[in-house]
């Protein structure tokens, strides 16, 4: 089932129970993947890989929100914006530990053949593609730097 079929049937599910918070942040993903399908040279239907970084930008912008916020001291802005947070994460693939990305970097650095911080634009490339919504860019860069240096 395609991400928009998902969101459409969490939206009337939402409506049903009155759930205010979810249905903001249902709303919020239709809306982009709408804009996303109508933008001038797309093709109207949005690949899986599209999906993934649409909702992996969406979750981004609500976290970043929410830290602004956490330190502006505006818990009922906080509140919004995690609830939506929540609701995004439940479309996104499992974040994998950071033990587990690490893992996944060594072999990444092994099967590129990568042996010094000069190496880690090669590293960086494929581990992007391969962790893709699975675990932050800001992680997996400074992951690589440790391993690499």
């Amino acid at each position: 089932m395609s991400l928009k079929t998902q969101v459409e049937s969490g939206i009337k599910d939402a409506m049903r129970a009155k759930d205010q918070d979810t249905l903001r942040a249902l709303r919020a993903i239709k809306s982009l993947i709408l804009l996303e399908e109508t933008k001038g040279g797309a093709s109207g239907e949005l690949s899986s890989e599209d999906e993934l970084k649409l909702l992996t930008k969406a979750a981004k912008q609500r976290r970043e929100s929410a830290d602004i916020y956490k330190t502006q001291g505006r818990a009922d802005l906080l509140e919004k914006e995690e609830a939506e947070l929540a609701v995004i994460e439940q479309f996104l693939p499992k974040q994998l530990t950071e033990d587990e990305v690490k893992a996944k970097l060594q072999e990444i650095i092994a099967r590129v053949g990568a042996s010094g911080p000069s190496d880690m634009g090669k590293v960086m490339g494929v581990a992007t593609k391969e962790l893709a919504g699975q675990a932050e860019g800001r992680v997996v860069s400074t992951l690589v730097k440790a391993l690499l240096a």
